[in-house]
């Protein structure tokens, strides 16, 4: 009897176990998708808006990712050029300010979708990434410098 009665106390504890293990999970799980909610990937229209929005702004970065013979091929304007295949690229991307806004993109957003992890990882607050890449940009009509 005493045995029956441990079995059935452990049996009801058990839900109430688990209510208390999500109970405790959502905070963490909370501080996750915070910390991503400054990186989201936005078409080419969105992308000319918030460049349109960020022609005077300081602290609004464009960063072109592709190699420095893609980048010569055409580029949007006043858009800075760090390789991705280069072996500092991590390096050098770590020695921008965490605090600005960035709009990344490569030629088909291949590329951008490591970087935007990069930059999760660096602690990037806010980060655009152009869906298509720069194919999409140039196939939508939208300017490239050369």
């Amino acid at each position: 009897m005493i045995t029956q009665c441990i079995k059935t106390r452990i049996y009801i504890h058990r839900p109430m176990s688990v209510l208390l293990v999500i109970a405790l999970l959502i905070p963490v799980m909370s501080c996750s998708i915070s910390r991503s909610a400054g990186f989201e990937d936005i078409s080419v229209e969105e992308c000319y808006t918030l460049i349109q929005e960020n022609k005077n702004n300081p602290d609004f970065i464009i960063l072109d990712v592709r190699t420095p013979a893609e980048y010569a091929s055409g580029y949007i304007e006043n858009a800075v050029n760090i390789d991705y295949y280069e072996d500092d690229f991590e390096e050098t991307l770590d020695t921008y300010g965490k605090n600005k806004t960035y709009l990344i993109y490569c030629r088909t957003a291949n590329r951008t979708a490591s970087v935007m992890s990069i930059m999760q990882r660096l602690e990037f607050t806010e980060v655009y990434n152009m869906q298509g890449g720069i194919n999409a940009w140039i196939s939508a009509g939208y300017p490239v410098v050369y």
